[in-house]
């Protein structure tokens, strides 16, 4: 039996789990890599007879992440496949604070899971597959923050403003080929999550936005993380996926 071979990073909470529980209830294949596994994933893939791996791999150890993921796809008959599909959803803010009183392990940490990571697994993806058939799509998952300033948060801004931009260029270089993968970049609006509480929670003297945080909350103008997850998963599966290497669902028709 043929199947679409997704793979996702960030799938233990937020949005990356409900990405992760609609795209078994679909009866994909579905390699996670977390920090830690989710128990209800593994229950949902046994109800749906989906084949589910969960790996628990700390993103910060982004070259040894990236040797194991080549190891497996390797390890892969191609023509199992309808299409093959790596998504990076995987990110963190270190603590709110302008960057002199930011500490360097945060820092590092940040750029690391955010920025690093996602370069490095999207090289050995897309080498891996290389010459298989299957259509190949690579969906980074942005922030609007990644596209306009905001005090207090460099490290994440620069993250998802570097992720813009490789995968802007990546574009460029699959472009070039017979059978280049359709990627994009792609910010999911503003989701009622773990990252959000954390915003709202920060110190307003160090953190300017704060306030502004917290009316999102107060108005009811967050998305939920089941209904984020369907939008971005729907805009990955449209016919023209890729055209732009850079998007955001608020921006769909």
């Amino acid at each position: 039996m043929q199947r679409h071979l997704f793979i996702l990073t960030g799938a233990s909470r937020g949005m990356g789990l409900a990405m992760a529980k609609q795209l078994l209830a679909h009866e994909n294949r579905l390699l996670c890599i977390s920090r830690h596994p989710e128990p209800s994933l593994a229950s949902l893939a046994t109800q749906k007879d989906c084949p589910l791996e969960q790996w628990a791999i700390d993103l910060t150890q982004s070259e040894s992440a990236a040797a194991r993921l080549k190891i497996w796809l390797d390890s892969l008959a191609p023509q199992q496949f309808l299409s093959v599909t790596l998504i990076n959803n995987a990110g963190t803010i270190p603590t709110i604070a302008p960057l002199s009183a930011s500490e360097p392990a945060e820092l590092a940490r940040a750029l690391r899971v955010g920025l690093e990571a996602p370069m490095l697994l999207t090289a050995v993806f897309l080498g891996a597959t290389n010459q298989w058939t299957a259509q190949r799509r690579v969906l980074n998952i942005s922030s609007g923050l990644g596209r306009r300033p905001m005090a207090s948060q460099a490290a994440y801004c620069a993250a998802k403003a570097g992720m813009d931009h490789f995968t802007r260029c990546l574009a460029l270089d699959e472009a070039r080929l017979a059978n280049g993968a359709r990627v994009c970049s792609l910010a999911p609006g503003v989701i009622d999550t773990d990252m959000q509480l954390q915003l709202r929670s920060a110190d307003a003297a160090g953190f300017p936005d704060q306030a502004g945080f917290e009316q999102l909350k107060a108005a009811g103008q967050l998305s939920s993380a089941g209904d984020a997850a369907k939008r971005v998963l729907d805009w990955l599966a449209r016919p023209d996926f890729g055209q732009q290497a850079v998007a955001d669902v608020r921006d769909a028709a």
